[in-house]
């Protein structure tokens, strides 16, 4: 029996401002100030009730996708879509960069991308 509720999710990043951006541009919500007044922390909070949270980290290094023996991505957002190639378009568009986005004819349902700070998120077909 669950015991705990996620509260958000948080991302490292060293703009958490920039970031937080990005993300409302593609997901929608609202950016609230941060609570630490020195923009280290901007939270996000999206149209179904989730928060996305942004910490500054200056010194991050991004993940090397698709690695796995160091410096792996650790986690990545899947981001279920109607239209990927509009939505691949408006992504690339707000700063992401194409990671693996080969995706077979459309047989695979999903492409890979960097967010502007480095960390791999996918586009999938909903």
């Amino acid at each position: 029996m669950a015991f705990a509720t996620l509260a958000l999710t948080a991302i490292d990043c060293p703009e958490p401002r920039r970031l937080a951006e990005f993300y409302a541009a593609v997901l929608g919500g609202e950016i609230k100030d941060d609570q630490t007044e020195d923009g280290h922390w901007i939270d996000l909070y999206l149209p179904g009730g989730q928060r996305l949270a942004f910490q500054q980290v200056p010194d991050l290094r991004p993940p090397e996708w698709p690695r796995a023996d160091r410096n792996s991505q650790q986690l990545h957002l899947d981001l279920d879509v109607d239209d990927i190639d509009a939505a691949e378009e408006q992504v690339l568009a707000l700063g992401a960069r194409p990671l693996d986005v080969d995706d077979d004819g459309g047989k695979r349902g999903f492409r890979v991308y960097a967010d502007p700070a480095g960390h791999p998120f996918c586009l999938c077909r909903a």
